[in-house]
């Protein structure tokens, strides 16, 4: 009997008899959804029961029955932490099964997380991962079943988190570490468990750490050697010869592997037919796969179609999206048809080139040391993105219509990938299926983060079924980019030797086991098509092998002077450096960075609606009730004071004598200082396309939000695009210019950027202006000067030394060019602006730019004018009720400059008056005290 199990029967107060264990998914045989039947919430000890819905989370079912109000509102999160102190109880009358069927098996897909489940009053499992799929025969359960209304109850015990991780932390011999972040969290332990980490609480989101059924589960019925049920499905689409983290041959040709994880007795000596099909519903391709091989409950073939057989499938912005439907049906030894399943597929390669910078290269300019770039179907390409956070506090309200909307907005955001972060949920097939369609890459995590976990046999061997699992189900998805260890756990391993270098080889074997020789065969042993690395953050590997494990030897610090090794991860608070590109990491690819920000005064609002506005102001008191994230109240306030320092140090201070509208002022100027700051290191990272470094690759902390609170979101919980977003898709636009300063030497240069696959040819132009809008003749001005790019780089357009006169200028930089968009035999012209200003907002001399806005009923379109002078970080505001993305904001106007933007309406309550109700502003709407 385990520790762990032997903890759950006693917080749980149930009988304890163990139960089996495996990885389970959907079938031909009998499948009765347990969503249809009907569900109770029980916690006896405080005298709840209420209907309930399935899937679901206790916090969900008290707030259906108004037992509690909405978690999110206030400071629930707060007052409602009792609910993760206590045990809760799913129960439902079994669904009748049939008796044309002589077997049956319950089938989880998902149960959060240490559960006790009985039938008909007798113990069936334990379970103790929320990333695993479960099944269980429960034929003679069934059979041994008790006749009456009430006998035949399935229930679902779930034990309290947080206090079955304490109690596995005060084990004798077991070690909470020190090390990483575990501090920071409203809840401690998370390392002990496999439940989604920000559950117990993180720097942007609060703690509930729920605890449900929050995936479908069934009841599969089968006949004994007639019938079987796909569980699970590994399709492998990669190039023949292809291994992980190795470069690809292109010219050869395609392999397609296929294999069926199934319940039900083992088939002797089965085989399996396929057919290819495109969109059009055409064969493309059939017959047997070859190879076939079968251990206990798995049926593997595999077979080769020519390179021109297919269609690439290419990210959004390189090419077409082309996907196909393979069907694998599988039959046994007298060719009776067992099952078949169908998957969406896609034909491409993707490899995270991490191999050492090659002499030619070196010769060319780029630094020595070793890549860290992505390659698409053997195309070095700039990944432009950001990183996805569990989009809800509560993943059964994440609908595949809200991701949709979401990835809506990262392909308008010009973004291409997107970095799944590791301390959530693994990707619903739902979300993979949207990136297949609409082309984002999904660079994905095992669920690790921050912290030095277990490496005893059983937390092992957990840790390695849900891998194999979460491999198999998702690795037939075109956007799945990449396969990631943990988030940050290289540079906290650093860490460790610096600060205690005695523990380090310790701590070092410990990582290596989970992380090298528990993940890495994951991955190795089920996928040829996928990169690894054990850490988000890494300088790569010394060695790869393929006989044994480990089998990959990492570089950690042993790093040769003026070489560049792997991605960087980067933070700074300290506002009065903000914008010195001098203290930015220097890396092959930035996959993390950012400044935290509020959300608009409509979010605020519309997700904490009592809000006493008449007491919201900043700095004092820092945040309205409400506001503050409760998980971890200490750096709230250290984070209120940073964003109140960042915004005094270089805007103009709000003081407007209405305390709504100077909190509004606040919440808008934070996001002007979190967008100007991602603005300078995006285009410090894209700049580096075309230096040494060699940097391919930027993607921001956050996109999205799952709360309403200061976060670093760039899209806020109510779908609202912070000034970020707006900002960020402007920057990761094709072409790109961008004015770089020193404030030490007082040197301006202008770069033009392409992540464009061939060469680009154009013209800038670059003018120096007052704050009152006259042109001033100053050296650094370029008119019409002329600019070649070569592919995927950046070129320096000119340098200049700036004298004191610049101070309280302003400079207006453009950049029109010609050039082909990948896979396009069109030439496309690309158009760029951008702004640059010695002097911070804070201390320019600016001027009332004398904005107007008109809206044109007939053609949809805002025009925006700038009358009197230039118009900084001009903004177009709706009312509440309305979520409006606008085809620019957050931009700049020069004087006399007009702009016409059209929109697209995401959410309308007015009946179409928000139109008149927008509100312009800039940087100049500070200075007033209306």
């Amino acid at each position: 009997m385990s520790t762990l199990f032997a903890l759950l029967a006693m917080a749980l107060q149930v009988p304890l008899a163990l139960g089996g264990f495996d990885s389970s998914g959907m079938s031909s045989a009998g499948i009765l959804d347990l969503s249809d039947s009907e569900w109770t919430l029980s916690n006896p000890a405080m005298n709840i029961s209420i209907p309930a819905s399935f899937p679901s989370y206790a916090h969900l079912d008290l707030y259906a029955n108004h037992v509690i109000a909405d978690p999110e509102y206030a400071l629930n999160e707060f007052d409602l932490r009792w609910i993760w102190k206590q045990n809760w109880t799913y129960a439902t009358s079994m669904p009748n099964t049939s008796p044309d069927y002589d077997q049956t098996f319950l089938l989880f897909q998902g149960l959060d997380t240490f559960t006790i489940i009985e039938l008909c009053g007798q113990h069936v499992a334990s379970t103790n991962n929320q990333f695993r799929q479960y099944y269980f025969d429960v034929t003679d359960v069934l059979a041994r079943c008790e006749q009456g209304p009430a006998a035949a109850t399935l229930s679902l015990n779930f034990g309290s988190a947080p206090n079955i991780t304490e109690a596995i932390a005060n084990e004798a011999g077991q070690t909470d570490w020190p090390y990483g972040v575990n501090s920071l969290f409203t809840i401690s332990h998370r390392q002990f468990m496999r439940k989604e980490q920000n559950d117990f609480g993180w720097d942007w989101g609060p703690a509930f750490a729920p605890a449900g059924p929050w995936l479908p589960a069934f009841v599969v019925q089968l006949n004994r050697g007639r019938q079987v049920h796909p569980r699970n499905v590994l399709v492998d689409i990669y190039r023949e010869r292809q291994r992980n983290n190795m470069i690809p041959d292109q010219s050869r040709p395609w392999v397609v592997n296929a294999s069926i994880d199934y319940i039900g007795e083992q088939i002797e000596n089965p085989s399996l037919d396929f057919v290819l099909r495109d969109a059009a519903n055409q064969t493309v391709a059939e017959g047997a796969l070859q190879n076939v091989s079968s251990v206990p409950g798995i049926v593997t073939g595999l077979t080769r179609l020519p390179c021109d057989a297919v269609d690439l499938w290419w990210p959004v912005g390189m090419g077409s999206q082309t996907l196909y439907w393979l069907t694998v049906e599988m039959n046994d030894a007298n060719n009776n048809t067992m099952t078949s399943v169908t998957r969406r597929v896609g034909f491409r390669t993707i490899v995270l080139n991490e191999l050492p910078v090659t002499n030619e290269e070196i010769a060319m300019g780029v630094a020595p040391g070793n890549h860290w770039h992505f390659e698409i179907n053997g195309h070095p390409f700039f990944a432009k993105g950001s990183n996805f956070i569990p989009p809800d506090i509560f993943w059964p309200r994440v609908t595949p219509q809200r991701i949709r909307s979401l990835f809506d907005n990262v392909v308008a955001g010009n973004q291409n990938m997107l970095r799944v972060w590791s301390s959530g949920a693994y990707s619903p097939d739902f979300m993979f299926d949207l990136a297949d369609e609409m082309g984002i890459l999904l660079w994905t995590e095992f669920e690790f983060g921050d912290s030095f976990y277990p490496v005893d046999k059983e937390f092992l061997n957990n840790v390695y079924e849900e891998a194999v699992y979460q491999v198999r189900r998702a690795n037939h998805h075109p956007s799945l980019a990449y396969w990631a260890g943990a988030n940050e756990l290289e540079q906290i391993l650093q860490s460790v030797k610096r600060s205690t270098p005695s523990e380090f080889p310790r701590i070092k074997a410990q990582y290596e086991k989970l992380f090298l020789s528990t993940l890495f065969p994951a991955v190795y042993e089920n996928s040829r098509s996928i990169s690894y690395s054990p850490s988000s953050t890494t300088n790569g590997f010394v060695s790869l092998n393929f006989t044994e494990a480990p089998y990959m030897q990492q570089r950690y610090d042993d790093l040769e002077p003026g070489h560049i090794y792997g991605d960087t991860d980067y933070y700074n608070y300290n506002s009065a450096v903000a914008f010195n590109s001098s203290v930015y990491p220097v890396g092959r690819f930035a996959n993390e960075f950012g400044y935290h920000a509020m959300p608009a005064i409509e979010t605020w609002r519309e997700y904490r609606a009592l809000l006493q506005f008449d007491d919201c102001y900043i700095p004092q008191p820092p945040l309205p009730p409400g506001g503050l994230n409760t998980s971890n109240w200490q750096n709230t306030s250290l984070g209120m004071a940073e964003m109140t320092v960042a915004a005094e140090r270089w805007y103009p201070t709000p003081a407007k004598t209405d305390s709504v509208a100077n909190f509004s002022a606040w919440c808008w100027t934070t996001q002007v200082f979190q967008a100007d700051y991602y603005g300078s290191q995006i285009q410090f990272y894209r700049r580096g396309s075309g230096l040494p470094q060699r940097t391919l690759g930027s993607l921001y902390w956050q996109l999205e939000d799952q709360w309403a609170a200061p976060t670093w979101a760039g899209i806020d919980r109510s779908g609202r695009w912070k000034i970020l977003h707006y900002r960020a898709r402007d920057l990761y636009s094709n072409v790109i210019i961008s004015p770089v300063w020193n404030a030490t030497t007082r040197e301006l240069e202008v770069w033009v950027t392409s992540d464009l696959w061939e060469g680009i040819r154009g013209t800038v132009d670059a003018k120096w202006y007052t704050w009152d809008g006259e042109e001033v003749n100053l050296e650094g001005a370029l008119s019409g000067q002329e600019v070649e790019v070569g592919a995927l780089n950046s070129t320096k357009v000119s340098a200049t030394t700036l004298d004191e006169h610049a101070n309280n200028l302003v400079m207006r930089a453009s950049v029109t060019a010609v050039g082909k968009l990948p896979n396009s035999e069109e030439t496309t012209t690309f158009r760029h602006t951008n702004w640059f200003h010695a002097t911070p907002l804070s201390q320019a001399k600016l001027v009332d730019p004398g904005l107007t806005l008109d809206h044109d009923d007939e053609s949809k379109v805002f025009t925006v004018t700038a009358t009197s002078g230039v118009s900084a970080w001009t903004w177009l505001s709706n009312p509440a009720g309305v979520k409006v993305v606008f085809d620019g904001n957050g931009f700049w106007l020069g004087k006399g400059e007009t702009l016409k933007l059209g929109y697209q309406v995401l959410q309308d309550d007015t009946e179409g008056d928000w139109v008149r109700l927008v509100v312009i502003y800039s940087m100049w709407s500070n200075i007033l005290a209306a």
